[in-house]
């Protein structure tokens, strides 16, 4: 029980900006083992987006209104993370000409064009999605969509090469299988807990189809996975359930 603990308290540290100190700053010796407790971080991220918007439609805010505010608190509460990643795959695999140009453009940390784009076009979609959910199901999508957004990412770790010889997805190192399995089992779990059977399970597969694209792409333009790749695959996946769900349940 306290290596959960331990765990859950490395992913909350990892996946937000929430203060779960760990000794001299450095990389915390559980960290691959942590892997397993994304996806309940990541349905607590969901929670409180979907309650901050939920809170504001009851005071009165348009329901876009609302949703544009619960979205940044959420990119504020995750240091938008996930976000960055998304920008900077598209502005490496979108400007660079080579496997070096590519990887050299997702280090820099400037915002690019192709990065602007991704970014509002991911955040429109996002947008209008949450704003079509009904109220008594927005919670329960955001938690499903951040769940499995960060379940995926075990999974596509243990099964894609690195790209670089250095960087933080390399120095964290790679969880095994049974740490991506039980990632993605509680993922699931959590889905069919805040959905029903039919819309978990859409939303699974959405999930898994954005995995296997991110990673197919991934390893056409660099050769394997970085940071920002799995960053983005998060994204790509959380929109996708968003939109999934906002079509099944408005």
């Amino acid at each position: 029980m306290q290596q959960w603990l331990d765990d859950f308290k490395t992913a909350v540290a990892f996946l937000t900006r929430l203060p779960m100190p760990h000794p001299d700053g450095a990389m915390p010796g559980n960290f691959v083992r942590a892997h397993r407790m994304f996806p309940v971080v990541g349905a607590l991220i969901g929670a409180v987006v979907g309650l901050t918007c939920l809170i504001l439609r009851w005071l009165g805010l348009p329901d876009l209104a609302a949703a544009a505010l619960a979205l940044g608190a959420g990119a504020i509460l995750t240091g938008a993370l996930h976000e960055d990643g998304l920008a900077d795959v598209a502005d490496g695999f979108g400007g660079g000409r080579d496997k070096a140009a590519k990887l050299e453009i997702m280090r820099d940390s400037r915002l690019g064009t192709y990065g602007a784009l991704l970014l509002l076009v991911s955040f429109a979609a996002k947008l209008s999605a949450l704003a079509a959910i009904p109220d008594g199901h927005v919670v329960y999508a955001l938690i499903a969509a951040h769940a499995l957004g960060r379940g995926i990412l075990p999974l596509m770790s243990v099964n894609l090469p690195y790209a670089r010889t250095d960087g933080l997805a390399r120095n964290a190192g790679q969880p095994d299988a049974g740490v991506a399995l039980t990632a993605l089992l509680i993922a699931l779990v959590v889905a069919l807990f805040a959905l029903s059977w039919a819309n978990a399970f859409w939303s699974a597969l959405v999930a898994g189809a954005s995995a296997l694209a991110m990673a197919w792409l991934a390893k056409r333009q660099i050769g394997g996975q970085t940071g920002d790749v799995l960053g983005g695959a998060e994204q790509v996946a959380e929109t996708a359930i968003l939109l999934l769900l906002a079509a099944r349940l408005s």
